[in-house]
């Protein structure tokens, strides 16, 4: 009789630790950008994930290290894109953020390449120009161009647009987890935050709120830890995307670049996002050579 409830013990307790790791198992997430802006489907393991065409495609919580992947154009005449074998996970097994790019080869034909990759963190910001879904939640979009959701603003529903031309200023959130976690009043009492108190910090919008001191020294820090320029280039334009930044926060962020062409890269690209466009000389400061202070000076002059 003992022996039979122990073996009883000993089963209940190795299901209650396989369910437990089914439950927190590490997952992947997948990046998928068109270098040209062609809009694109993506399918993966024969799943399509996007029911309108996009050019920035993420899909989250992928729980298997490789994947088949197909690329199939809005435009007919692009040929389709087939990748077996596409992998989630490094060489030591670890769950990664992967991005791929798709580019033209020297041929002048479509191909999908390996762009970069991090290690898989959870609740990462979602980024604004992404198209963002779960795994096993085909054309269900949580964050990105075209993602709306109804807010309860005095008693009446507000459809708010996220990513998209029509998102009005002041009323869309970072990202669609910002949204949910961000359901609330204030006061935490559950009732729905007033839509005009959302601080507006994505592409759809000018940026007003730069990253609190003590994130941005977290994050500048993730992105220093990177082996590769390519790889940190990557990680600061997508928190950059997702959060915006001051000007003495962009400069600080250039500094953790080795080459001169990706601290200027990544200048460009902030600039929509900071938050004192008015101080973004500042920057210049960044640079070793003339030439690079010169095409920033250029480049910003030009979006003005």
């Amino acid at each position: 009789m003992l022996k039979r409830y122990c073996l009883l013990t000993l089963l209940l307790l190795c299901s209650a630790l396989s369910v437990t790791y089914a439950q927190w198992r590490p997952t992947g997430n997948l990046t998928v950008f068109s270098e040209d802006g062609l809009p694109f489907y993506l399918i993966l393991n024969g799943e399509r994930y996007n029911d309108v065409p996009q050019t920035n495609i993420r899909v989250e919580e992928l729980p298997n290290p490789y994947y088949n992947c197909k690329i199939i154009f809005a435009d007919k005449a692009q040929r389709e894109i087939s990748k077996s074998a596409l992998s989630l996970a490094d060489v030591d097994g670890v769950m990664q953020d992967v991005t791929y790019r798709i580019k033209r080869d020297n041929k002048g034909r479509n191909v999908l390449r390996y762009y970069s990759n991090i290690p898989a963190q959870q609740n990462m910001p979602r980024p604004s120009n992404c198209a963002v879904y779960r795994y096993g939640s085909p054309n269900i979009l949580l964050a990105g161009p075209g993602f709306t959701a109804t807010a309860n603003a005095g008693g009446a529903q507000v459809n708010v647009s996220f990513g998209g031309a029509n998102s009005p200023a002041g009323t869309a959130p970072g990202n669609g987890r910002e949204w949910r976690d961000r359901g609330r009043d204030d006061a935490g009492t559950g009732g729905a935050i007033p839509v005009q108190n959302l601080r507006n910090n994505t592409a759809a919008g000018p940026c007003r709120t730069a990253m609190s001191q003590n994130d941005f020294n977290d994050a500048r820090s993730s992105v220093a830890s990177s082996s590769f320029d390519d790889t940190r280039l990557s990680t600061a334009k997508q928190i950059v995307s997702a959060n915006c930044m001051s000007a003495a926060q962009i400069a600080s962020m250039i500094s953790v670049f080795s080459f001169e062409s990706s601290r200027l890269d990544f200048a460009k690209y902030a600039y929509p996002f900071c938050v004192d466009k008015n101080n973004y000389y500042k920057i210049n400061n960044a640079f070793t050579f003339e030439s690079s202070r010169s095409e920033l000076n250029n480049y910003v002059q030009n979006l003005r």
